[in-house]
């Protein structure tokens, strides 16, 4: 694993994320960590954006939409 180090984080930042980190009975570091994973992992709306843009295939008719949403709002 990779160490790695922030500098200058406020005092009120640390103190909040200590907390948080506690509240889920998490060090700090451990805490830290799965968040940094679950940020890394997360894709931003332009990934995703991209990747619709380059999908390709079906269409529906606009009978068939116009039905579609009249079922959805009625439910």
């Amino acid at each position: 694993m990779v160490n790695m180090l922030v500098r200058d984080v406020p005092e009120s930042v640390h103190a909040a994320l200590r907390r948080k980190a506690e509240s889920r009975h998490q060090s700090l570091q451990q805490y830290l960590a799965a968040e940094l994973r679950e940020l890394a992992e997360r894709r931003s709306i332009g990934e995703i954006l991209d990747e619709v843009e380059t999908q390709r295939g079906g269409r529906v008719g606009f009978d068939a939409a116009v039905a579609d949403l009249d079922e959805d709002r009625s439910r």
